[in-house]
């Protein structure tokens, strides 16, 4: 193991070592929360487990557009998860370094009853912000978002690309240290995916890191300097985003990627 992935450095911001999480599954599906219960009174409920990252290690620098891939159910949202404090590993260490902004899944933190503009109150709060400050920022996240006067509309009428681009909006109006993003670039249109972009490399030149998962091999090529490539939980390649990208495309197409020693 190389010197980089033993400690943290100075211009890291992200860094994990020997990460792994394991999950306990039950063995049979079971259909209902009623059949459950009684089977599990029985104790006929019987568990595997099942480790969705292995052994990750990773380091990722201030102001790196880092790129994560890997196919469905390779462990992405969990690494991100991970990196958020969503979930603690079951082994291994994660080192965090500033606040953490994360856009983890569709409308995460809204709630579908509460309007738009009571959402965008109710999650820049979760983020931590006060209500003085959100006041000020709410012109900005509403001329972002391009909502127009479905803003006083319950957030159940809204339409997956309009609730991206609400979430995206207003977790990024104010520049955190650390952007975490999972697939939310791959909703909505061709217009709002370039004003997303441009205002991660705006950020990114301040000094902002971001932390970027797609299934989009020319996203990733275009916006990242570094990616990261998993598969069934364990990193297939990590390095230049365009040899990972290549590394992916290979994968994908059943050309092959095997574990680097």
């Amino acid at each position: 193991m190389s010197d980089l992935l033993l400690e943290p450095q100075n211009d890291s911001v992200i860094f994990l070592r020997g990460v792994s999480v394991s999950y306990s599954l039950p063995n049979e599906r079971v259909a209902t929360l009623k059949e459950y219960m009684i089977r599990l009174i029985q104790g006929k409920v019987r568990y595997h487990s099942f480790l969705a990252l292995n052994d990750v290690n990773m380091a990722v620098k201030k102001g790196e557009i880092f790129g994560i891939l890997g196919r469905n159910g390779a462990g992405k949202s969990t690494l991100l998860k991970a990196v958020a404090r969503v979930l603690i590993p079951t082994r291994g260490r994660v080192w965090v370094k500033g606040m953490v902004s994360p856009l983890l899944e569709l409308g995460a933190g809204f709630h579908p009853e509460l309007t738009g503009m009571e959402n965008i109150l109710l999650n820049a709060t979760l983020l931590g912000h006060g209500r003085k400050d959100i006041q000020q920022k709410i012109p900005e996240i509403l001329d972002f978002a391009e909502i127009g006067e479905f803003i006083e509309a319950p957030l159940r009428t809204y339409s997956s690309g309009m609730i991206a681009r609400l979430g995206f909006s207003v977790a990024t109006a104010w520049q955190p240290d650390i952007l975490i993003l999972d697939e939310v670039l791959s909703v909505g249109d061709a217009a709002f995916s370039r004003k997303c972009t441009d205002r991660m490399k705006t950020y990114r030149e301040s000094g902002a890191t971001v932390l970027l998962v797609s299934h989009s091999i020319e996203t990733v090529r275009s916006l990242c300097q570094r990616a990261l490539l998993l598969e069934h939980g364990k990193v297939l390649e990590i390095g230049p985003a365009k040899e990972v990208s290549e590394k992916y495309k290979a994968l994908i197409f059943g050309t092959g990627g095997s574990s680097k020693p």
